[in-house]
């Protein structure tokens, strides 16, 4: 299965995108294959947005998980970005290549070549939701703690 994050960010005032990309950039791999784009709004170069899309499991994602949720604590990105942050996650439900010139046909939705079965998304979805939501309250549980710790 492929999970999607797309994640948008607002540089502050006078912060640059080689200071969002050294306090953002990875120290440690996720451990399945994982390919990151980082974007730059062309409406508002300050606006920066990150697309990962990680090749992974039901299994395997509440580790992962973890791994960013370290990540973020190791590498805060606080004295970079503005507090707002939008966070959209999905899974991939179809791939559909529009490449060739002329006429294309319809397709039935696949994702590497399986066709895939809507009557077991909407329980992926569900799953997948509340494993994120249980990352994001570590993430700010541990945050919080950190902080109480240094101030």
């Amino acid at each position: 299965m492929k999970v999607v994050a797309m994640v948008y960010r607002k540089l502050k005032e006078g912060k640059t995108f080689d200071d969002y990309r050294k306090a953002w950039y990875h120290t440690h791999g996720f451990g399945v294959p994982t390919k990151m784009y980082t974007i730059m709004n062309v409406f508002d170069p300050r606006e920066i947005i990150s697309l990962g899309i990680m090749e992974t499991s039901t299994a395997q994602l509440p580790s992962v998980l973890q791994i960013d949720v370290k990540e973020r604590l190791i590498s805060p990105l606080d004295d970079v970005i503005e507090k707002s942050i939008v966070r959209h996650f999905g899974v991939v439900v179809s791939e559909d290549d529009f490449s060739p010139t002329g006429i294309i046909e319809y397709k039935h939705a696949s994702v590497d070549g399986i066709k895939v079965n809507f009557a077991d998304i909407e329980e992926v979805l569900r799953t997948i939701a509340e494993m994120i939501a249980k990352a994001s309250q570590d993430r700010e549980r541990l945050k919080e703690v950190k902080n109480q710790e240094i101030g």
